[in-house]
């Protein structure tokens, strides 16, 4: 494998399948089968997964909600998701933590980076939960701050789309893909992979990402086998 070890970023909104809401339970054992083939190959991983497919926060703040409120219940949905990732995980035979950001024992320990790197060295994925315990950023924020955090050789954002493209290849069809581009270029192009605040994060901190399919079974593996599979953004 290419890296020692990984953070990986998954979608609240992938995590519900052709079912519109909620948890799929088809998605979830293709996840945790694709996780257990990279955790058996030495590969350590952290997972931040998003909560859309329950509640997003900015979502509710445009039908009324209190934006603080709305994003507090949005990082109890990333702790829901992140607690099924777990479980489903446990059925296959992988060992696996659940770390959150704001106090919720005992279905979670609270986060802090020593426990993190120390469960990773005793062979557990690590799953985030609660995103950064804060308003106003979001999962994708959370994902580059743990990144950085755990020193992740890389972020791998797992999408339902296979890369980065010119444009939006579900409304362009003449859009191109890119194998490689840089931050940079990104930001000259204003091309949106994820949230200011977390791509900035991640360049001025030389966290390389790559963005995939990852609802194609397989493709985790491999991204870190070859790095064909994807697009990689890198300094």
């Amino acid at each position: 494998m290419k890296y020692r070890r990984i953070l990986l970023k998954l979608s609240g909104e992938s995590l519900q399948g052709p079912q519109h809401y909620g948890i799929s339970t088809d998605v979830l054992q293709s996840y945790a089968e694709q996780i257990k083939s990279v955790a058996e190959s030495g590969v350590q991983i952290g997972i931040v997964i998003g909560g859309g497919n329950i509640f997003r926060g900015l979502q509710g703040a445009k039908r009324g909600f209190d934006r603080v409120k709305g994003d507090q219940m949005g990082m109890l949905a990333t702790i829901i998701n992140s607690i099924a990732l777990q479980s489903a995980l446990e059925d296959n035979g992988v060992k696996a933590k659940v770390l959150t950001s704001i106090r919720t024992e005992p279905i979670g320990e609270y986060y802090s980076k020593a426990k993190a790197l120390e469960y990773m060295d005793d062979g557990y994925v690590v799953i985030f939960g609660g995103g950064t315990s804060n308003p106003y950023f979001s999962t994708d924020s959370a994902a580059a701050l743990r990144g950085v955090e755990i020193e992740a050789d890389v972020l791998l954002k797992g999408t339902r789309v296979d890369g980065i493209y010119t444009a939006d290849p579900e409304k362009d069809p003449s859009a191109t893909r890119f194998d490689e581009i840089t931050f940079d270029e990104v930001y000259a192009r204003e091309l949106h992979i994820m949230d200011m605040t977390a791509f900035t994060l991640c360049k001025e901190n030389g966290l390389n990402i790559i963005v995939f399919d990852m609802d194609t079974r397989g493709n985790l593996e491999k991204v870190l086998a070859d790095g064909r599979v994807g697009t990689l953004v890198k300094s």
